[in-house]
């Protein structure tokens, strides 16, 4: 048989390409755009002139942003609230997860339930309010970590793969005088990487982006986490803009401000996810038996 490729599949090859670049430039000229924005004159972005490519460069924007705004003390907030609210999140959605996985856990249909009910029915943002409030959290950062530690999806994502870790892993430990912790730790955890990475991304991702929680429980300026500065920052820019200094303020506009903002907040996420891409191809049932 011949080894080539036949015309139909090298033009389903060829068009597929196209497609995937299509989106792929669908994607990336909005963000190109912006950065172009960010560091072009004032008056080219003015006058329409900027699409891709940036007018006069310089980095006015930026400077005002990193160092007259509140910018670097907001993304201080943003990322010990994404660190610390992940991690305590995989922690407790693990210890969920792992015993609604086992069919003997006494109960279990019952757990099941409520957090089915619990992913369907929101409760609403004032009992969340009255929540957060009663238990003394307003105006603390634990106020956009403790009430959103386990997400309902998630538990049953991790559940579904630790139902799929072959019994015989654990049974196995179980001869050997493992107890219960031992073989979560020592050996489900670490064959579950690929799943707890994927669900590591998605808190991480919604603690990054929240800006609704803390716009209800936030009141300090010096704990407002990066989404909402940005928030403020573009419903107040003009008074922003003219704290800076007058002859910088000449190269600077509101739309500058806006890009060089949006383009600094997305920026760790972007640089996070490249290292996590190789856990989503490997998939979130990954498993093994070794005789």
């Amino acid at each position: 048989m011949s080894g080539k490729s036949s015309l139909p599949d090298r033009l389903f090859l060829v068009a597929n390409s196209l497609f995937f670049i299509a989106v792929g430039l669908v994607c990336l000229i909005p963000w190109i755009h912006l950065i172009a924005k960010s560091v072009s004159d004032e008056s080219a972005v003015i006058a329409g002139k900027v699409f891709l490519w940036p007018v006069e460069i310089h980095w006015d924007s930026y400077e005002f942003v990193l160092f007259k705004s509140g910018f670097v003390n907001a993304l201080s907030i943003s990322l010990f609230v994404t660190v610390v609210g992940t991690s305590l999140s995989l922690v407790f959605t693990t210890l969920t997860a792992y015993p609604l996985s086992k069919p003997r856990l006494k109960g279990r249909n019952l757990f099941i339930m409520i957090y089915v009910f619990a992913m369907l029915f929101y409760g609403g943002i004032v009992p969340n309010y009255m929540l957060v409030k009663g238990l003394g959290l307003m105006n603390t950062v634990w106020s956009m970590m403790i009430p959103y530690l386990i997400i309902p999806f998630n538990v049953f994502i991790m559940k579904t793969f630790f139902e799929q870790i072959p019994e015989q892993l654990e049974e196995s430990a179980k001869i050997d005088g493992a107890s219960n912790l031992t073989i979560l730790f020592r050996l489900i955890l670490p064959i579950s990487l690929p799943s707890l990475a994927t669900i590591g991304l998605f808190y991480a991702v919604a603690f990054w982006n929240d800006y609704l929680h803390p716009l209800f429980y936030i009141n300090k300026t010096n704990l407002k986490p990066l989404q909402l500065f940005l928030y403020e920052m573009i419903k107040g820019i003009e008074n922003l803009r003219l704290e800076g200094d007058p002859e910088r303020a000449m190269n600077i506009t509101t739309a500058t401000i806006e890009s060089a903002t949006i383009v600094l907040s997305a920026l760790p996420i972007m640089i996070l996810y490249p290292f996590l891409q190789k856990y989503f191809v490997k998939g979130l049932t990954i498993g093994s038996v070794k005789g």
